[in-house]
């Protein structure tokens, strides 16, 4: 079960499970969430994604994205995720969802029911090597301007989701 993924319909109903790399193979429609960390000055935390992952490795993307384990709500998930890859804890609230697809030059497909979540931090995170290579934190208006100078430094899911992100954030 630890590597398996929630297969889901264009709702967010559960049809399924299936191993997550098959899943990324075959593009198959599975439920994620992503987290977005933002300390008192509204700069988001963003992390590089270690180099090692199996895609979109050194990458830069939101703070922390993965995929809930079958019987686990994507909460409990997303706190989970959160201290494995960032070292965090923080109060999470669960902001928007989106769908989104997107292939990569290695032949795998995310295609994603994904829950988003915002948190509130002014700490540092602990990185685990394993899953993260840096980190940096970034006003939504420069990752804007970042995004559309060198798209092609970020992951497919936050240059999707950015303006979202931005138009919830105002009223979080």
């Amino acid at each position: 079960m630890e590597d398996q993924v929630i297969l889901v319909d264009v709702n967010d109903f559960p049809v399924g499970y299936m191993e997550k790399l098959e899943a990324h193979q075959k593009g198959i429609l599975h439920r994620a969430f992503s987290i977005f960390i933002f300390n008192s000055k509204d700069e988001l935390l963003l992390q590089q994604r270690a180099i090692n992952k199996y895609h979109s490795g050194g990458l830069w993307t939101n703070t922390c994205c993965s995929h809930p384990k079958p019987g686990e709500n994507n909460l409990e998930a997303a706190n989970r995720r959160l201290m494995e890859e960032m070292g965090m804890k923080t109060d999470l609230s669960y902001a928007f969802n989106f769908t989104y697809r997107a292939a990569f030059d290695n032949g795998l497909i995310e295609h994603e029911f994904d829950h988003v979540f915002f948190g509130k931090s002014d700490l540092l995170p602990i990185l685990n090597r394993e899953e993260v290579e840096n980190f940096k934190y970034l006003s939504l208006p420069s990752l804007k301007e970042e995004l559309q100078r060198n798209p092609d430094d970020y992951t497919p899911w936050l240059r999707i989701c950015l303006d979202k992100v931005i138009e919830h954030y105002q009223s979080y």
